[in-house]
């Protein structure tokens, strides 16, 4: 069973690198967990060395990381040099690092590169969640948080980026990955008010009868009631 185990860089006191009122502790914890609960969705087992805005040493995350066997140690970072002077991605693995860290590091950058960042390419570092960690490890820049193009691409392209380091991520252990369809929205089991009235919850619509009775089926398999109804 692949376990995986995210690293959110900064925290609590920590807030990393700050541009008006912006901090990349935030940044990464949000966008990090996002890319985990995408991971997470297709059935990998991940662990995470912080879930909140809290302070953690290096020597924490590290020490988390080695109480485990992990398949990966991912930290997530956003950048920062002088305002507005630099952009782009950039992700590291350590400087003896193998075949398989260079392999993912190779993977998520072709990605966000993909979104539209600048390619700083993919580097080598004695970081200490690097050289300090069992598994073969990477560490994700997201664009500089001092730049205010990266910015909008990080707001902006919010979902292309989780989808793709998501996508990034499972690829390299073997899974692929599957989007969840536009069509379709999150089921809910209808509720009754205090007067008894039911509220159903349309969860597509399609024109292929066939695609109907499928959802119909992912449908009633996770516990819902559902039906076709013809317009």
């Amino acid at each position: 069973m692949t376990r995986l185990i995210f690293d959110y860089g900064h925290g609590g006191t920590d807030p990393g690198a700050t541009y008006r009122g912006r901090k990349e502790a935030d940044d990464v914890l949000s966008i990090g967990k996002a890319v985990a609960a995408e991971v997470r969705r297709h059935g990998v087992t991940l662990d995470e060395t912080r879930t909140t805005d809290k302070t953690m040493s290096l020597r924490e995350r590290s020490n988390l990381e080695n109480r485990k066997k992990y398949d990966y140690f991912i930290s997530f970072h956003r950048n920062a040099f002088q305002p507005e002077k630099a952009k782009g991605v950039e992700t590291f693995l350590y400087t003896t690092g193998g075949a398989q860290a260079k392999q993912l590091a190779e993977r998520i950058q072709k990605e966000l590169v993909a979104v539209g960042f600048a390619n700083r390419g993919v580097k080598r570092a004695n970081f200490h969640v690097l050289r300090e960690t069992k598994a073969p490890a990477v560490l994700i820049e997201i664009g500089f948080i001092d730049n205010t193009a990266d910015n909008q691409l990080f707001d902006k392209k919010r979902k292309q980026i989780v989808e793709g380091i998501a996508r990034a991520i499972l690829n390299q252990v073997g899974v692929t990955y599957k989007a969840v369809a536009s069509n379709s929205v999150t089921p809910e089991k209808p509720t009754s008010s205090s007067t008894g009235t039911l509220y159903r919850v349309m969860a597509g619509s399609f024109a292929n009868k066939a695609n109907a009775e499928k959802q119909v089926a992912r449908l009633k398999k996770a516990g819902f009631d559902a039906v076709i109804m013809p317009k």
